[in-house]
This record gives C-alpha cells, structure tokens and sequence, in this order.
C-alpha cells in the first residue's frame, strides 16, 4: 500500500517528522500530496485516499467528513501562530472596539465548502476579534475580496477598499511589514483560546478509516515518529525555524514574528478533552455559516487507541 502525507505549510510535528526523514525510515517511501499531480493532490480537501495521513486545517477535514469521508481523527494540536487584524496605519482603529463599523475583507466562496477555508478563516478570526470588545459580526460590513493571492484582502486594504483584514502565519506578518500594515488586535495576546479557535486552533491529524482498520501498526508508527519529532522540537528551536521557513516558504523574520512564546515546546498532539471542546466550537461555527454539509458528531469520528499506544512507545 501506497502512504501518502499531506500538510499545510505551518508548524507541525509531522511535518518535522518528514522534514527529518524520520516518516520514510518508519513507513517506507512516502509520497507527498503537495508534489502530487493534481489528481492526487486534490485529495488534500477531501481525504478519498486509502494510504493518506493529513495534518492540516480542520475547515476541509470537518467538510470532508460532513459529506461521509470515512476518515478518524487520531491527533490534535494547537500551535499559536500569529493571528492577527490589521489595518492601515492611519485608520484610527487600535483596538477590538475600534472595529465597530469597519468593513471587513472578507473571501468569496471557492468550488467546494472544504476549498473555501479562506473565507471560513476570516469570518472566525473577524468574531474572534469582535468578541473581544462585546460586539458581533452584525457590528462589521463585509466586503468581498477574490481569494487569489497569498493572502486575501492584503492589497484591498491597502488601496483603502476595506478597513480590516484578518490574518494568520509566517508569510501573512512578512507580507504585512513589507505594505506598512499595522495591526489593530493580536489575537494569540489574549487570554482566552476561544477567541482565536480557528482553521488552524486546533489542527487535526486524520487517517482513512481504512487504513486505521487494516494496518493500525502503520498508523502507531506515524504518531510514534510525530511524537518523537516533538520532543525533538523543544530543545532545538533554531533548527525547527530554520525548517519553518522552508515550510511556510517565508523569510527568518516572518517565522520569529509569527511563531512565538516557546511555541516549538508544545508540538506534540493529544486529545484532551480541552481541545476536542475548542474542535467542537470550531465544527458548531461552520455549521452555523454553512460550512460543512451536514453536523459532525466528534465522538464517532474519534479514535483514540492509536495515539495513546504511540505515546507508551514512546514513553510519554
């Protein structure tokens, strides 16, 4: 059987398993779905692969399996990555409050619920932000802004065409140093996790159900390295960004921006019941705005067995 591996280009154990080389020596050659032609690729948003193992957003995992994709969810972390509002600097708006009536970028709406994530990214972070200061979405307007580009809404602010744009990661903080954009709230300052639970917060790892059934020593395996990565990650913390910057395709100083307080600590997967909470306040936003096509019970999607036995190999 063929196993594949596929993330999103952010900090994660797994992707430091592989960037290590530590995924091939347990599991053998390892195809990469990001070098994929695009008939495999795809399988990215909609998990239709027997051999897959995916750890990335959970907007196309939840989609995913709210139109019957037979996948578990076996890991889930929670990396603080630089989530932010910005506006331009001459806007007057400092703060939460200062939000009240701002228009806001907002994407539009891709071919598929899964490939909408953009959208699904700025209508949470934009509640997350609103939440702060007592208001609500109804205290925005929403703008539409295309999704191309690296980062939706950046140039719109710029020209003035919007007040607010929401972003997260490594390339967004470089991208808003280089147009002179300032930020109105950071969002990982805030005490509460809610206020930022988003595409990425948490993130979960996924398998074929398939796969988990017919060979659950391969999905062991992949948890027992992912786990191994992480303990790796807390004592090297040059090497990881240096890894990062590779990942999120950003520079040196878009990493340290974006990827803060000790962060390479705390990369190893769990599911506690915190987070399947944060998880399930993510899946209850999504279905609210339409997101996923149907409600995802998290109990039945759960599988448990597999990162609790990784964690007794590897002595955690």
């Amino acid at each position: 059987m063929k196993i594949w591996y596929t993330r999103c280009p952010v900090p994660t154990a797994s992707g430091l398993a592989y960037n290590l080389g530590w995924l091939e020596q347990e599991l053998g050659d390892v195809g990469v779905l990001q070098e994929a032609p695009p008939e495999i690729a795809r399988h990215h948003f909609d998990h239709d692969l027997l051999g897959l193992f995916r750890e990335g957003g959970n907007v196309p995992a939840l989609a995913a399996r709210s139109q019957g994709a037979r996948t578990r969810l076996i890991g889930l972390t929670w990396i603080e990555e630089w989530q932010s509002i910005l506006v331009r600097p001459d806007s007057g708006i400092r703060d939460a409050a200062g939000l009240r009536g701002a228009r806001f970028a907002l994407p539009g709406w891709a071919a598929t619920r899964a490939e909408s994530f953009p959208r699904a990214m700025a209508l949470h972070g934009a509640k997350g932000a609103l939440s702060q200061a007592g208001l609500t979405l109804d205290d925005v307007r929403f703008v539409d802004v295309p999704s191309d580009g690296w980062w939706p809404g950046l140039e719109a602010l710029r020209r003035g065409e919007v007040d607010a744009v929401y972003v997260k990661g490594a390339r967004a903080a470089e991208q808003a140093a280089q147009l002179g954009l300032a930020v109105a709230v950071d969002l990982d300052a805030h005490p509460d996790p809610r206020t930022r639970v988003n595409n990425g917060t948490p993130r979960p790892i996924t398998v074929h159900e398939d796969l988990l059934a017919e060979r659950p020593e391969v999905v062991i395996g992949f948890l027992v390295q992912t786990l191994r990565a992480a303990e790796w990650a807390a004592s090297s913390l040059d090497e990881v960004r240096a890894i990062l910057g590779r990942e999120t395709r950003s520079g040196s100083d878009g990493v340290v921006t974006a990827y803060r307080n000790d962060f390479h600590t705390a990369l190893h997967p769990d599911l506690s019941g915190e987070r399947l909470d944060l998880l399930r306040v993510q899946k209850d936003f999504l279905r609210l705005h339409g997101f996923l096509a149907s409600d995802v019970d998290l109990g039945a999607w759960l599988a448990p067995e597999p990162l609790a036995e990784a964690r007794k190999k590897v002595g955690l």
